[in-house]
């Protein structure tokens, strides 16, 4: 998922340069989704991952 934001944040960068700016915003928008899509992924997995393995007594 990570590699998909570059992608688009890749994309984003090369259609600024050209002067796209509409597809610029539109692909660095989806890159900003996608990158925290990501790390709130990260962090529930992470938090899981921490708890899974304490037992309640």
């Amino acid at each position: 998922m990570l590699k998909w934001a570059l992608f688009f944040f890749v994309i984003s960068v090369i259609a600024g340069i050209f002067g796209f700016t509409g597809i610029a915003a539109g692909a660095a928008d989806v890159a900003r989704v996608i990158f925290y899509l990501f790390v709130i992924l990260f962090v529930v997995f992470l938090l899981i991952a921490l708890f899974a393995g304490r037992t309640i007594l």
